[in-house]
């Protein structure tokens, strides 16, 4: 039940790097909408998209008593949804969400105002009938009921009922089981985490299965000594360990595919994190939805999962032909601009991208694409002809077939490029650095004093392999910082230094959500531009030449 004047989006967005919880306003610099604040509105979107964390910061906005009256989509929606969700089940704070086809979607996103009860929703001057989906419960094995019963104990009575309703949503008809998680909501980016994640904990939750966290807000370490605000630290540092105590592993990257035990090919599995959910469908041919934050944890307390989205081989197929023509003297930087044009291009359906296959792309090229398809895409997989294992799978009939022109990189290249010539801060690992990453910046700096700061950040794996053959002590007398457990997507001051006001980093992921969630500009290029940068103190504001309109 839900009332208020409409707040129509003409496209999705992340809730998490896209909404500030604490005011409820849009802070994607790049979204249409920026700035509108979503309090009391009724908000219509075809679907969110971008980060799993958006659960979270759905959640926070309902504990703070600033959230949306309701939310309607006309495409399926998973993230949004199960913030709702478990704000019903878990905090009696409720949150209507809605889909609708197209026809009733577009008559309510014309009206000024709506009014939402049990049965039908009420616009200006009509009347549409509402109800619950038609889709019955999964099946349940004997295991599962168990659980659901609570012969498990609270939580995973709690963790078993939340899949078996969003099962119901996504049309499931039974649950499969999973071999890995990687827990998402282990970021202090709101008090929402902290406190379903204590919740979980005091109700004896335990992982079933090998599950991961994700980077952190903190050096889990160190940051006493790093002028972190106590509060602060204290309350990411109970975060992380709440997840360890339910027997997690603290890997502490957000980059889990880095690890070695990572999963292989046709692996059902259970990520969370959008950049790690998009490369392990994509490039390890792993099977995961982008499952939303909660809902990860959920899965790895039960070892079950909805069988439905990517789990199935149907919804791996391509369902949209993206042909690329790529100026053949490009570099690396190229690759995130085409994840995220990609995205743009395909923001709702799994792509096929053709014409890449002589760039020969390697995994960080991947990683870099991958995450950068994620900020403007909800597909959570993508596939590249000739590359990745899955992409000769069936293209669907209905697929629709567009060429990406170079202009449209330009054009994606001037749209994460708003910042000034001087730079104040090179940021690398969004997603975490791989070693391979970390010694070609080395290799690129030369041994040449820089001017402006760099900081890395990457795993606790990869960087106990960077000082076991010296790279890591060569960074450091390079002037290089390197942070384990925390990356781009949560670092803060006092370790983003206060007067930085113009960053500049290789990540498309990065570019597009630093000046949001940071309010700095921010700077795209190339690893050798950014190295560059730290040496001279400026990028020029000019795209590479190989995007030159003649090569565009």
């Amino acid at each position: 039940m839900a009332q208020g004047p409409v707040l129509a989006l003409s496209e999705g967005i992340s809730f998490w790097g896209g909404v500030d919880p604490s005011t409820a306003r849009i802070i994607d610099a790049h979204h249409p909408a920026y700035g509108a604040d979503m309090t009391g509105k009724i908000v219509m979107m075809p679907t969110s998209r971008g980060s799993c964390s958006g659960s979270g910061v759905i959640l926070e906005m309902l504990l703070n008593g600033n959230g949306p009256a309701a939310l309607i989509f006309s495409e399926a929606e998973d993230v949004a949804t199960l913030g709702a969700l478990i704000g019903g089940q878990m905090f009696g704070k409720t949150l209507p969400v809605l889909r609708f086809g197209p026809d009733s979607f577009a008559r309510c996103r014309g009206s000024t105002d709506l009014s939402i009860e049990q049965d039908v929703i009420t616009g200006d001057g009509f009347e549409l009938p509402i109800s619950e989906l038609p889709a019955p419960d999964p099946q349940l094995s004997d295991t599962d009921l168990a659980a659901l019963n609570g012969d498990h104990g609270p939580a995973a009575a709690i963790a078993m009922r939340i899949i078996q309703r969003i099962a119901r949503l996504q049309g499931a008809e039974r649950l499969t089981d999973i071999s890995h998680g990687h827990i998402d909501g282990c970021i202090l980016a709101n008090q929402a985490n902290l406190i379903f994640a204590e919740k979980m904990d005091q109700l004896g939750a335990r992982v079933r299965v090998p599950t991961t966290i994700n980077a952190i807000s903190v050096d889990r370490r160190n940051w006493q000594e790093q002028g972190v605000p106590p509060l602060f630290g204290d309350q990411a540092s109970r975060l992380a360990d709440a997840y360890v105590r339910m027997g997690c592993k603290p890997s502490f990257t957000c980059a889990p595919y880095l690890l070695d035990d990572r999963p292989a090919l046709a692996q059902d599995i259970a990520w969370a994190e959008s950049n790690a959910v998009i490369y392990a469908n994509s490039v390890l041919g792993a099977r995961t939805p982008k499952h939303p934050d909660y809902l990860d944890l959920c899965i790895a307390v039960t070892g079950r999962a909805p069988l439905a989205g990517v789990y199935t081989e149907d919804a791996r197929r391509p369902a949209s032909v993206l042909i690329f023509d790529p100026p053949a003297d490009a570099d690396e930087s190229i690759w995130p601009l085409i994840g995220y044009v990609a995205g743009q291009k395909s923001p709702d359906r799994v792509p096929l991208l053709c014409g890449l296959e002589r760039l020969n792309p390697s995994r960080d090229d991947l990683k870099a694409l991958c995450a950068a398809f994620g900020t403007t895409s909800a597909a959570p997989m993508l596939h590249v002809a000739g590359v990745t294992p899955e992409a000769e799978l069936p293209i669907h009939a209905d697929a629709r077939h567009l060429h990406v022109a170079n202009t449209d990189l330009a054009r994606a290249w001037g749209d994460l490029n708003r910042g000034e010539e001087q730079i104040d801060l090179i940021g690398i690992g969004s997603p975490h650095s791989s070693a391979a990453e970390c010694r070609r910046l080395l290799d690129l700096l030369g041994g040449r004093e820089t001017s402006v700061p760099i900081i890395i950040t990457a795993g606790r794996q990869i960087i106990a392999e960077l000082e076991e053959d010296g790279t890591l002590a060569a960074l450091t007398n390079a002037g290089v910082q390197v942070f384990p457990d925390l990356c781009w997507c949560s670092i803060t001051e006092p370790l983003l230094p206060v007067d930085a006001r113009t960053l500049m980093t290789n990540s498309g992921k990065f570019a597009h959500y630093g000046p949001g969630l940071f309010k700095r500009a921010l700077r795209f290029g190339s690893l050798g531009d950014c190295a560059s940068a730290a040496i001279h103190g400026t990028a020029s504001l000019r795209p590479p030449a190989w995007l030159a309109p003649e090569n565009a």
